[in-house]
């Protein structure tokens, strides 16, 4: 279902603002998920077991270091591959840190995207590879991920450098490019081929990593409808279940089906790592406690991502 990433990423200069609203979210039998306080599946489902709460932060470490996520009381993080987005990774020892804290570490990165400022993209733009600008995100270009240069020149590289450094799983974000790219730019594409060959990127991730690490999309959770797809992931990240950004109700039809999506992917026994964008103390109690009822593992944060935000109690 189409949705746009967050506001979010990996250069400090990137701000967002916020507002504030209410929140209500509709489940799939159409009562208020506020009202259905027990959630189908959290005494019957076969999903595993989650954190009560995670820790999603892109930009901003303190120090340029990783003490501050250390020290935060969250047991999973997701943190970029680098520290400045660029070529500035972080290392197997400050991985091996973060493990001696009690933490399972995700590496953020995007697979159907690539940012003006990584350091990959010299090499992306010399080909024909980049397709059209992400809207307002002028530093953000789709690409044509099943290309195998796309593989050879990033997929493969970032997988590899999560592995040296340490990380338990990877991140992938902009699996929703298949719904974004200008089809024009690529005859003979439909949005459901480029759904499969999307669910074929995430397929070759998990074959080469080899249970190396977790694979873990964010979004477009509908991409289980896609052969091989639910059998290649861990886990699955999602945004938006309840808030869109920021404070402001979730109740685009898409927010139903994502939450149906999720739900199924829970109760395959697949890690959910939700997150929601919400500053009102009563919005981000009310996501906190639709977490816990979904068996979810949550993060309320700012659309920023450039801080160690609280987690869910």
């Amino acid at each position: 279902m189409r949705r746009s990433r967050a506001a979010m990423l990996a250069l400090p200069l990137l701000l967002a603002a916020g507002a504030l609203a209410a929140c209500t979210q509709e489940s799939d039998a159409g009562e208020p998920a506020a009202e259905d306080t027990a959630g189908p599946g959290t005494e019957d489902t076969a999903a595993a077991e989650a954190p009560e709460s995670w820790l999603y932060q892109l930009t901003g470490y303190e120090n340029d270091a990783l003490d501050a996520v250390a020290a935060a009381p969250q047991p999973t993080v997701v943190i970029d591959l680098a520290r400045d987005g660029g070529e500035d990774y972080f290392t197997a020892d400050e991985i091996a840190a973060l493990h001696d804290a009690g933490k399972t570490v995700y590496a953020y990165f995007s697979m159907g995207s690539i940012e003006t400022y990584r350091p990959e993209y010299g090499a992306v733009a010399g080909t024909d590879l980049v397709l059209n600008q992400w809207g307002d995100w002028p530093d953000e270009y789709f690409v044509r991920y099943w290309d195998q240069r796309w593989w050879d020149l990033v997929m493969q590289p970032r997988l590899d450098q999560a592995l040296a450094a340490g990380f338990d799983g990877v991140y992938l974000d902009v699996t929703n490019a298949y719904e974004e790219i200008d089809l024009a730019l690529v005859p003979g594409e439909t949005r459901e081929t480029l759904a499969r060959k999307m669910a074929d990127l995430v397929i070759a991730a998990d074959a080469y990593t080899a249970d190396r690490l977790a694979i873990l999309p964010q979004n477009s959770p509908e991409l289980i409808e896609q052969t091989g797809y639910l059998d290649a992931i861990d886990g699955i990240g999602i945004e938006d279940l309840w808030f869109l950004d920021t404070d402001i109700p979730c109740t685009e039809e898409w927010c139903a089906e994502n939450l149906a999506n999720t739900r199924a992917v829970r109760d395959a026994g697949k890690t959910v790592l939700a997150v929601d964008y919400a500053a009102d103390p009563a919005n981000r109690a009310a996501a906190c406690a639709h977490y816990a009822e979904e068996g979810f593992a949550g993060a309320v944060a700012g659309v920023d991502l450039d801080a160690v935000h609280e987690p869910c109690q």
